[in-house]
């Protein structure tokens, strides 16, 4: 199973907001996850990023592969280098 750390929309229309989970890459941008793992809120100034940094790094150790986004997310948050 290839599972994807991505980004899932949540909040209203013109107003986005994102949870950070892991997820089958099969499954829909909006669909069943495995686990949520953060928030990332690119409405306030500066943008909110909460990311559990422990589970983060237990699923990419396990092999999860996380998408540009994420990727540039966790770098910003010190989660990964």
């Amino acid at each position: 199973m290839a599972v994807k750390i991505r980004l899932t929309r949540i909040g209203k229309k013109k107003e986005p907001s994102y949870r950070v989970v892991v997820a089958d890459a099969r499954m829909p941008r909006d669909g069943r996850f495995v686990e949520e793992i953060g928030f990332y809120n690119p409405l306030t100034d500066p943008a909110t990023v909460k990311i559990d940094a422990e589970k983060a790094k237990q699923w990419i150790k396990n092999g999860a592969q996380p998408t540009e986004t994420v990727r540039a997310l966790l770098k910003k948050s010190g989660v990964i280098e």
